[in-house]
């Protein structure tokens, strides 16, 4: 397991986006403290019906609570927003189900340092671990990654990914401009950071089972979401370019 500088660790807030997710949150933030010691963290209780704050809390972390349901948009762009307020440099996406690793945190940011990168993408279907997705889901996703990489120029396999790291110019960016439609959070986020100029890179990681919960799999579900990826990606590139000042704000 790579380690973290003791100065990246002081530069990096790891962000939590939670909807009802009491059944996994605490195991989950007490394996980010295991991996990442004195690395702060920030729980984005995104308007859950159960226990998802209290949980939070009582393993140690901040809790932002959003009255409604934002979904995970909204819930990162707060996270985005209190990032930049309180002085980050990095902000790690590390959600609430347990299918993030944080040992790999440490390897995100050493390849966003290495590589000069503005975002690193956690990806599955690049090597490692033996995470499967089938049928529209896995068309969406392979479809989505032919497009970006090439409105990016760099070869990707997972643009739906959850798991990234997120350096200054790209919180800058995404604390005013992140979006919060459905997919918005992926599929739109990355189109909008490649056509401001960002640096988009990949590295790949396993992914694991969720800790509670019940994924989707329904076959009329992955075939909306096909849909839904395909709209979003159109959307994404019809409104406007923005742009990145050389200070690193958005303008």
């Amino acid at each position: 397991m790579t380690r973290l500088p003791t100065m990246r660790a002081a530069q990096t807030l790891i962000v939590v986006p939670a909807f009802n997710e009491e059944g996994s949150v605490e195991a989950v933030l007490g394996e980010i403290s295991a991996a990442l010691p004195g690395v702060a963290v920030v729980v984005v209780d995104d308007g859950s019906q159960d226990a998802t704050a209290a949980h939070a809390r009582d393993a140690g972390a901040t809790v932002l609570q959003l009255p409604f349901n934002l979904g995970v948009g909204g819930a990162m762009r707060t996270g985005f927003k209190y990032a930049r307020e309180a002085g980050f440099e990095i902000v790690v996406q590390i959600d609430a189900d347990g299918q993030h690793d944080p040992a790999l945190v440490a390897d995100l940011i050493e390849h966003l340092d290495s590589s000069d990168a503005d975002i690193v993408i956690g990806a599955r279907f690049a090597g490692k671990g033996d995470y499967q997705v089938r049928g529209p889901r896995r068309w969406a996703m392979s479809f989505l990654a032919g497009v970006i990489g090439r409105i990016s120029g760099t070869r990707l396999t997972d643009t739906t990914s959850g798991f990234k790291a997120i350096g200054p110019r790209a919180l800058a960016l995404f604390a005013d401009h992140y979006p919060a439609e459905y997919l918005g959070d992926t599929v739109e986020a990355l189109v909008i950071a490649a056509r401001a100029g960002l640096k988009i890179e990949q590295v790949p990681v396993a992914m694991r089972a969720r800790q509670a919960g019940e994924p989707s799999h329904h076959p009329v579900k992955a075939a909306v979401y096909l849909l839904r990826a395909i709209v979003a990606l159109g959307l994404s590139l019809l409104r406007p370019r923005i742009t990145i000042a050389e200070r690193g704000s958005a303008q």
